[in-house]
């Protein structure tokens, strides 16, 4: 025989779906601030801009994360998180940022404004000034990626998936311009696919389950090196 639950029982459950729901729509009403620094463990200017990071990667409604570059490498340091592809995405930003080249440390906000990063106050200045793209609704969920609809400009723009380590990982370094240092660093990323494409209309794609203990987020933005339309991460 089912147990006979008291009227409030039901009330309160109704109090609670609405809450979730009215989060969940909070969320999704709210887009992320992506805050992305490119550095590397063989460049001594970028411990400070390392610092700064740390200081806003806990902010409600901003995604930061560090792309540890390459190119510092030939001073005698290899970066343990440095990775071509991410060398790349920072090459990408630069014409559309007014930038010849790639530069660390170097901060970029949604993908359309940036910074040096190193002195105090710039990044959480640059967060403030940026204004938050109004792009689809984007949610992770049950190893799905889902994408409202909306307008993609230029007809069409990538989705990116990112697995990185949440928090602060300390790394020593032996050599380089930074020999004998312990760098701290602000959700390390370790993997940046393309999951596929977004044209405007609804859509939703597979989600590869996360290994390791990474995390994940996923970014809809236009194309070479363009604004970020939406983020979400879990």
């Amino acid at each position: 025989m089912s147990p006979v639950l008291p009227s409030r029982f039901f009330a309160l459950s109704g109090l609670a779906a609405l809450a979730l729901a009215g989060s969940l729509a909070n969320a999704l009403a709210q887009p992320l601030t992506v805050v992305e620094l490119f550095t590397s463990q063989g460049c001594s200017s970028c411990p400070p801009a390392n610092a700064n990071l740390i200081k806003v990667k806990d902010r409600p409604g901003v995604l930061a994360l560090s792309f540890n570059v390459t190119y510092w490498d030939y001073l005698g340091w290899k970066d343990t998180f440095g990775k071509q592809e991410f060398t790349q995405r920072q090459v990408s930003y630069e014409p559309s940022l007014g930038h010849d080249g790639p530069f660390t440390p170097q901060v970029v906000v949604n993908g359309h404004a940036d910074v040096v990063g190193a002195a105090p106050g710039e990044i959480e200045h640059l967060i403030a000034a940026t204004a938050k793209t109004g792009g689809p609704s984007l949610a992770l969920e049950g190893g799905k990626v889902a994408i409202g609809a909306g307008a993609a400009p230029g007809g069409h723009a990538d989705v990116w998936l990112v697995r990185y380590t949440k928090g602060v990982v300390e790394v020593p370094v032996a050599r380089g311009e930074n020999t004998g240092r312990t760098l701290p660093h602000a959700n390390v990323v370790h993997a940046l696919t393309k999951l596929g494409s977004w044209s405007g209309d609804a859509k939703t794609l597979d989600l590869p389950a996360a290994s390791g203990g990474l995390s994940t987020a996923v970014l809809v933005q236009s194309p070479g090196g363009g604004p970020i339309l939406a983020a979400a991460a879990n």
